[in-house]
């Protein structure tokens, strides 16, 4: 794995100057991920999105890469056409058969979790020699806050609203990581923008491998989290510290936990400085506080038995 040291001599592939948010998780995300591509030429897609509106408000380009932007729920499916076409110029003899390039998509939850499911999983079932990273921030941000599938149990969204009749989301979260690693791909991971040593040496891996490769990673949004832009970082290590957000990687079927937390801290670090669960530390809203905490001891445990059972 690359030092620290050695990834600042490394291309930053994502310029500055774009126009995403103070504090977005998003283009920290991307520029650890790509560091840890090194020297090799990389193709990169996004689906439409925070990142991509962000990044290519024309005329103007923050990606120093080959881009592609494409609908809200095909970018796997552009990315392995990509690749496919490639391989492809290969066998023809119009590309060098030594020469070697990386394919990445990047997506968020609204188009990954649910717009994208349906092409993300094609392209890890047909075996496309891609990497998928999906940057989390629990909610159809780019839109207007809109509650997704990634989107936590109690927090508040723009369609899953506080008030008489519900208390923000009333359904768990989707375990995304879990279900594509049970695709049988080569690379799985879920990591956070938190904790950069694991993220950039989950990438390397991810890129590194034959087949698809897939990384989730926790990106805080301070807009729709309703937190403070500097907190960010503090507040995605919370979401590891808690069980919250488990950081584990499933590498040729063997479940491993990456970083290990032996004495979880209490879910209430991880949401209170987040204004979208601001209602849940109400009195009357305290059984709900007490099913979050249960839903996250649950997932926590999941995980410790899929590492222990499936592990080496």
């Amino acid at each position: 794995m690359a030092t620290l040291k050695e990834l600042t001599h490394n291309q930053d592939r994502l310029a500055g100057g774009h126009r995403l948010c103070a504090g977005c998780g998003a283009s920290i995300a991307v520029r650890q991920i790509l560091l840890a591509a090194g020297d090799s030429p990389v193709v990169a897609g996004c689906a439409t999105g925070c990142l991509e509106v962000s990044t290519t408000i024309y005329p103007y380009s923050s990606w120093r890469t080959p881009f592609i932007h494409n609908a809200f729920e095909n970018a796997a499916a552009t990315i392995s056409g990509v690749e496919a076409a490639f391989k492809g110029l290969q066998r023809a003899g119009k590309v060098p058969a030594d020469k070697k390039m990386k394919f990445i998509a990047f997506g968020g939850d609204g188009g990954t979790y649910d717009i994208g499911l349906q092409s993300l999983s094609g392209a890890m079932e047909r075996g496309h020699d891609m990497v998928y990273v999906c940057y989390d921030n629990g909610a159809y941000m780019n839109t207007g806050i809109q509650r997704s599938s990634a989107t936590p149990l109690g927090a508040w969204a723009t369609t899953a609203e506080v008030g008489k009749a519900q208390k923000g989301k009333i359904q768990r979260r989707k375990d995304l990581t879990s279900i594509i690693a049970d695709h049988g791909v080569p690379y799985a991971a879920q990591a956070s923008v938190s904790h950069w040593k694991d993220l950039t040496m989950k990438a390397e891996k991810a890129f590194a491998c034959e087949g698809p490769a897939f990384i989730n990673v926790l990106s805080p949004c301070p807009r729709g989290w309703r937190s403070t832009p500097s907190k960010s970082i503090e507040i995605a290590k919370a979401g590891v510290q808690t069980g919250f957000w488990p950081l584990f990687e499933v590498e040729n079927g063997v479940w491993r936990q990456t970083v290990k937390t032996p004495a979880l801290k209490p879910i209430e670090e991880f949401l209170k400085p987040q204004g979208r669960f601001k209602h849940l530390f109400a009195p009357e809203n305290a059984d709900l506080l007490a099913a979050v905490q249960r839903g996250v001891d649950e997932y926590y445990a999941y995980i410790q038995r899929r590492c222990e059972c499936e592990g080496e």
